[in-house]
């Protein structure tokens, strides 16, 4: 029987999951730097700086999983030589290295835009030749909210791409997809391979960081089953057990993935209140083994991302359908606060709601006043 749950991480990705624990019966610790993270509040940290940390967190719990897919392999292999770790650690060691994340979408046959491995400057020029600019170089490993990446625009920027980048070990350079819009779907797989799915998110970026997310994403009945045929091959490949999200552009060629997250992720905290179970609800049933819940959608909703700078709070509570979410971090450009979700009980309404938020929230990541448009004509 699992009573607490261990979790690599202290962010606000850990302190929902513990909110979200709390009901079930399950307390959390946390593996995390210092005691004054966005968990603190929700149960133990243990300061991961401290001597002898890793042990001390190995027998906190009876069961572990994560908040952060740069979860250093070392810990998680320590750990599962006494405890289970989920999801496993195959999923993270590839959500960690690009190229093997692409080499298992190519086994998989989840369409990919055209890639090249690349390990020289030469092999950049290359990859230039062969497939055609811009190109995005990223690293393959690391990097996290725009970071670690370069576009390529003019053959003159490749020496800058790769004295920018090539310290950093392998790349992977990867061809300009030209979408209409970046979609996400995620799911969440239980110890007995059950397979559950949330309908897909439109996800909206500023500056490389996710600014909100409109669910379910407007004309997307064509697309549902084809995202959840693609993360359904991912979950029962790596035998996965927790909730796993799947980045994936609309082109005109159909669905191509970008990128998975072996975690709860922020295009799912809708999912709170928008959801029949919530992702970090279902999570934490599958880390312990417990049933599944309904992956249902309650009402059209939109979520939206504070970062930076704290709204004033009772502004936005004021506005009807709006649930506000604070992380309990300090102020700091391009740091994410805490987020709000819109689903006013009629959904005609959601359009003006999102108008009104707008003009609630500090520049310049403001929403655009017609951003819920699509939205309310899908619904």
């Amino acid at each position: 029987m699992v009573n607490t749950v261990g979790i690599f991480g202290g962010g606000q990705l850990g302190r929902m999951l513990a909110q979200a624990a709390l009901p079930l019966g399950l307390q959390c610790t946390f593996y995390e730097a210092g005691s004054d993270c966005p968990s603190a509040a929700l149960g133990r940290v243990i300061d991961n700086t401290q001597p002898e940390a890793l042990q001390a967190f190995i027998h906190s719990a009876d069961v572990f999983s994560l908040e952060f897919e740069n979860t250093p392999l070392a810990d998680a292999d320590a750990l599962t030589q006494h405890k289970t770790l989920y999801p496993p650690r195959q999923a993270l060691a590839i959500a960690q290295h690009r190229l093997s994340e692409k080499a298992l979408f190519d086994q998989l046959a989840i369409p990919v835009a055209p890639y090249s491995a690349v390990h020289s400057l030469n092999d950049l020029q290359r990859a230039v030749q062969e497939q055609g600019l811009p190109l995005v170089v990223k690293t393959a490993t690391g990097g996290y909210d725009g970071k670690g990446q370069f576009a390529i625009r003019e053959t003159a920027q490749i020496e800058q791409a790769w004295h920018e980048l090539g310290q950093a070990g392998p790349l992977i350079a990867e061809s300009f997809v030209r979408f209409s819009r970046e979609v996400s779907i995620i799911a969440v797989r239980g110890q007995d391979g059950e397979v559950r799915t949330w309908p897909l998110a439109e996800n909206h970026h500023h500056q490389g960081i996710l600014s909100h997310s409109i669910v379910p994403a407007p004309q997307s009945q064509d697309l549902q089953p084809i995202a959840t045929d693609y993360i359904t091959r991912l979950l029962n490949h790596l035998n996965y057990v927790g909730v796993l999200t799947l980045e994936l552009f609309v082109t005109e060629q159909g669905l191509l993935a970008n990128e998975m997250a072996p975690r709860v992720h922020n295009s799912g905290h809708w999912s709170i209140e928008g959801a029949v179970c919530s992702q970090f609800e279902n999570h934490m049933r599958a880390v312990a083994g417990l049933p599944l819940g309904s992956t249902e959608l309650v009402k059209p909703t939109v979520m939206v991302n504070i970062i930076g700078q704290h709204p004033n709070t009772a502004d936005i509570l004021a506005l009807d359908g709006a649930h506000l979410h604070l992380y309990g971090k300090t102020e700091r450009t391009g740091r994410k606060l805490g987020h709000i979700t819109l689903m006013p009980t009629d959904s005609s309404q959601l359009s003006h709601l999102c108008q009104q938020l707008a003009g609630l929230l500090p520049q310049p990541l403001a929403l655009t006043p017609d951003m819920a448009i699509p939205l309310a004509d899908n619904a």
